[in-house]
């Protein structure tokens, strides 16, 4: 009896939220796929009405609560799951991953390994040793080598429309690319390439903290020139941030820096931008998040990166103001004016 060949094997997809299932769906117009759901009640519900968060799941799409049987039948494994979960969940992966798995992660967020007694709150800077990428997070779990992240302006609800969208598959491997964009392009997705792993999962990450600006910008009623100037010196900021954190320039300047920037500043249905726009619009952060059904990456990256741009001393105004919005009772209305006050006068400098 022969083995099945890896181009028979199902696709794992680990995280059954709104990114999650979208990209279960985008693999399985090619590809079976097992999703890995942790509530049984969800589970449940995929097989009885084919329907996850609003997104009707493909017949491809089949759920799985046992991750041991879904490393067993999947050589590819699609990680989409919180930052703050991400670890945890690698834990309990690890054991069934061997070196021939290939695990591309589709998270945009941070993870921190702090000294034993401190937490977050109380630790004052952060470096990068401390900081690490979910990529970093899944060598240092597990015995995978062959590691990719995807990143970029993809909105779930409008790639679950199939509203023409792309992303960037970046892995220092050729091979973990091109099996990203074999198993993702399609005719309404475009997947670009990039080797810079780091730079790319910065990107990502980084962009949310400027969509909570842009959000509020638009709950005070700010028009389009003052977004256009946040997403440009946003840019700039990122740029500055990702250098110190280790990526390079030019993954901030394509399709997951400023693609994902672009659309995230504009779109309501972006988490961040609502933890913003209802911040601006007289809302605590705990009412904000008592009532969001998923994570909003920003508001730990603002926690996190505001403490590294301390340890490293790099100049962060959007950061460090709305670390102070959020964390420190200053009005949006009042973030707004210092920022448009401080004196600034080089365009760009990091060319």
């Amino acid at each position: 009896m022969t083995s099945k060949s890896s181009s028979d094997k199902p696709i794992g997809v680990i995280g059954a939220g709104n990114f999650g299932s979208v990209i279960a769906n985008i693999i399985a117009r090619n590809r079976k796929v097992l999703l890995y759901v942790r509530d049984e009640k969800v589970m449940q519900q995929i097989l009885d009405s084919r329907e996850n968060r609003g997104h009707k799941m493909s017949k491809q799409v089949i759920p799985t609560n046992d991750m041991e049987y879904l490393a067993s039948q999947c050589d590819v494994i699609f990680p989409i799951v919180p930052s703050e979960h991400f670890r945890t969940m690698m834990k309990k992966l690890s054991p069934y991953l061997h070196p021939y798995h290939i695990l591309i992660h589709g998270t945009k967020g941070l993870d921190i390994t702090l000294p034993k007694g401190q937490t977050i709150e109380t630790v004052t800077q952060l470096n990068r040793s401390q900081v690490k990428t979910m990529s970093e997070v899944i060598r240092e779990e597990s015995v995978v080598v062959r590691v990719g992240c995807l990143a970029g302006p993809n909105l779930a609800k409008e790639l679950a429309l199939r509203q023409p969208g792309a992303t960037v598959v970046a892995s220092p491997y050729n091979e973990v690319i091109q099996t990203g964009k074999k198993l993702l392009r399609n005719d309404r997705f475009q997947v670009y390439e990039n080797r810079d792993l780091v730079g790319v999962e910065l990107a990502g990450v980084l962009k949310n903290i400027i969509a909570i600006a842009s959000g509020a910008l638009s709950g005070l009623g700010h028009g389009e020139n003052a977004k256009g100037l946040l997403i440009s010196r946003g840019a700039v900021e990122m740029v500055h941030l990702g250098k110190a954190l280790g990526g390079n320039t030019s993954a901030f300047l394509g399709v997951a820096g400023i693609g994902d920037l672009v659309a995230t500043c504009n779109s309501p249905m972006s988490r961040n931008f609502t933890v913003g726009y209802r911040l601006a619009k007289g809302e605590k952060l705990s009412e904000i998040l008592e009532n969001m059904e998923e994570v909003a990456e920003g508001i730990n990256t603002i926690r996190i990166v505001k403490k590294c741009a301390d340890f490293y001393k790099v100049r962060a105004m959007i950061t460090e103001t709305l670390y102070k919005v959020l964390f420190q009772d200053l009005t949006v209305e009042d973030a707004v004016q210092y920022l448009m006050r401080y004196p600034l006068n080089v365009d760009i400098n990091f060319l």
